[in-house]
C-alpha cells in the first residue's frame, strides 16, 4: 500500500537525520551564543514551509523572527520593446546588498537561509551578503540534490558553500520519496518535513544550551487556549524585553 510505503519510507528518513545531529547541535550552540550576547535569529526560506512553521508557533522560541523582503515596480504604460540591463546588473539578486543596510540584520546575529535545491541566485547571495556582514549564516538545504544542479548565481556557489554551518534536511534527488508504476515522476516531497524536523531539533538544542548556561528563553504558549491572547502578549513583551 502506498500509504504504508511513505510512513516507511520518511520514518527511515527521519531516521537519517535523527543520526546526524552534530551540525544540529552546532546550529543550536551559535543561536545560544547569539541570544546571549545579545543577538537575533533571523529565519529566511524560499517558500518550503520553515518560515511559517517556526515562527509565533506554540512551544516556539519567542526569539525566532522570519526574514522577508521584495522589490516591487508598479509603473503600468504601454508595451515597448525591452532595453537590455546595464551590465553586472541582475534585478532577481542586485538589490539584496540594501537588506544588510538596515538596522534589523547585524554582526553577531545568526541567519538560516533554507532553499532546498540551493541553487537560485538570490538565495545564495542571501548567505553571501550575511557572511559579509558578519551574520553567521546557517545553510539547510539538500545535499544529495543540490550538489547536482548547477548554480545560478556568478560565483558558481551553491547555498551550501556560501555559509558557515550546513543543515542537510535528507531530502533525495528530485525531493520525492515514492516511485509510483503508471506515473512519469516520484510523489510525496521529504524536504518539507525534513526541515521542519531538522529546524525543531535546532530549537530544542538552542533551549537546552541556554538553560544550561543559566538562561530562560522565552516559549510561546498556545494562543487557543481561553486565556492565550493574554498569555502571548505577555510573553512577547518578556521576550522583547529579555531579547531571548
Amino acid at each position: 500500500m502506498l500509504i504504508e510505503r511513505y510512513f516507511e519510507t520518511l520514518q527511515a528518513k527521519i531516521a537519517e537525520i535523527a543520526a546526524d545531529t552534530e551540525p544540529i547541535k552546532a546550529a543550536a550552540r551559535l543561536c545560544a551564543d547569539s541570544l546571549a550576547n545579545g543577538g537575533a535569529i533571523h529565519i529566511f526560506d524560499s517558500g518550503h514551509m520553515v518560515s511559517s512553521e517556526l515562527i509565533h508557533r506554540a512551544g516556539g522560541l519567542v526569539a525566532l523572527s522570519a526574514l522577508t523582503f521584495g522589490l516591487n515596480v508598479n509603473n503600468l504604460v504601454r508595451t515597448r520593446a525591452d532595453v537590455p540591463l546595464p551590465a553586472g546588473s541582475d534585478l532577481s539578486y542586485g538589490y539584496i546588498k540594501h537588506v544588510f543596510d538596515t538596522n534589523q540584520l547585524r554582526a553577531g546575529d545568526v541567519l538560516f537561509v533554507g532553499s532546498v535545491s540551493g541553487k537560485t541566485a538570490n538565495v545564495i547571495e542571501v548567505a553571501l551578503q550575511g557572511r559579509a556582514h558578519g551574520l553567521k549564516v546557517i545553510a539547510l538545504t539538500a545535499l544529495a540534490y543540490s550538489s547536482r544542479l548547477v548554480s545560478e548565481h556568478p560565483s558558481g556557489k551553491h547555498l551550501y558553500e556560501a555559509a558557515d554551518l550546513v543543515l542537510d534536511n535528507h531530502a533525495p534527488y528530485g525531493d520525492a520519496l515514492l516511485e509510483v508504476e503508471g506515473l512519469d515522476y516520484p510523489v510525496c516531497p521529504e524536504s518539507g518535513l525534513g526541515a521542519a524536523t531538522t529546524m525543531w531539533a535546532v530549537v530544542a538544542g538552542t533551549i537546552e544550551e541556554m538553560l544550561a548556561r543559566g538562561l530562560k528563553p522565552t516559549v510561546y504558549p498556545s494562543v487557543n487556549r481561553p486565556d492565550g491572547a493574554s498569555l502571548v502578549s505577555q510573553v512577547v513583551a518578556e521576550g522583547l524585553r529579555k531579547g531571548y
